[in-house]
């Protein structure tokens, strides 16, 4: 099995991950015109609700209205964000929107058979057939630290497991993705940064512990394509070398200020504004394989939410993109 961005990674641990910068090769050299690109191949704009997570919990309705007004036409959620999902369902069928995937945690994601069952049965409500693990099984064995940062602690958590919580993250997603896929669900796993930095002393990292145990007949794989440039790897590469595995993505850009780093750590941009090459990545990642294409922003904004994917997706052509009220 070949190892992904060996020397690359190691280099970068070695100098230091504060001292780099998004390599130049990740930046785009003209500017391209991606308007058209998802409606000449048929395909819907999404969001992911993570981006507008508090709105949607304090007004599901108005969020997706506002989501809708802007030109999004499909939606992935991060949980239920406090609904049941006959609500979330409503207001999505009220505000022209198609749930089409959903991230579950491990702790929702289930162990049994039953927890199948009863996931699968709300799915349906919500019109749902994909699901993701958004990230590695949480180590719930490590305490959070008095005025420690969530990123801060997140990272010591994960770092102090090794690879045994990359062998626990992998084989849960064989089991359950195996489970689900009876019900004729699919699974995939959504990645950070921090799975391509080294967990043992011989440089392997999480990202191969998951690769090389995870069945690519059963686990998919949803590319957060601003989380791999901040890693410092290149996304075009990065989609390519999975071509067939990658059915989703996240549409995510990143200033070239971004040092690059396995420790969450990003400087987030609207789509379009940032250093990612779209007019090179999505062409790439439509031949690779990904049908579903979800903007999503990291915080912090400079602007109002709402405002920040609005530009986003007057660069990928939303319409009407307007500024919602």
């Amino acid at each position: 099995m070949h190892r992904l961005h060996r020397r690359q990674m190691l280099a970068a641990m070695a100098i230091g991950a504060a001292a780099l910068a998004i390599p130049g090769r990740l930046l785009a050299k003209e500017p391209a015109d991606m308007r058209h690109f998802l409606s000449d191949h048929g395909l819907p704009l999404g969001v992911q609700l993570y981006t507008v997570d508090a709105m949607a919990r304090e007004d599901i309705r108005g969020t997706l209205r506002k989501l809708s007004a802007i030109g999004f036409r499909s939606l992935e959620l991060a949980g239920l964000h406090g609904h049941t999902p006959q609500d979330l369902r409503a207001a999505a069928d009220e505000a022209g929107l198609a749930i089409t995937s959903i991230h579950l945690g491990d702790a929702l994601i289930g162990r049994t058979e039953a927890d199948t069952e009863k996931l699968v049965e709300d799915l349906g409500v919500l019109g749902v057939r994909d699901v993701v693990l958004p990230m590695f099984v949480f180590p719930r064995d490590v305490t959070r630290g008095e005025d420690e940062p969530f990123i801060d602690y997140l990272y010591r958590a994960v770092h102090s497991q090794g690879a045994d919580v990359w062998e626990r993250t992998a084989d849960l997603l064989n089991e359950r993705a195996a489970s689900l896929a009876r019900h004729g669900i699919k699974l995939a796993y959504h990645n950070h940064n921090v799975e391509f930095g080294p967990v043992d002393d011989t440089g392997r990292t999480g990202w191969e512990i998951l690769m090389e145990r995870t069945d690519p007949e059963l686990v998919g794989l949803e590319v957060d394509l601003g989380w791999v440039a901040a890693a410092g790897i290149d996304p075009v590469e990065f989609v390519t070398r999975y071509a067939g595995r990658v059915r989703q993505a996240h549409v995510k850009d990143i200033h070239a200020t971004t040092k690059s780093n396995f420790a969450f750590r990003q400087d987030p941009a609207e789509v379009g504004a940032g250093s990612l090459d779209w007019g090179r990545l999505l062409p790439a990642a439509y031949a690779a394989g990904v049908r579903q294409f979800y903007v999503e922003q990291e915080p912090p904004f400079t602007a109002d939410r709402f405002t920040s994917l609005a530009k986003s997706a007057a660069y990928l052509g939303a319409a009407p993109a307007v500024q919602p009220s």
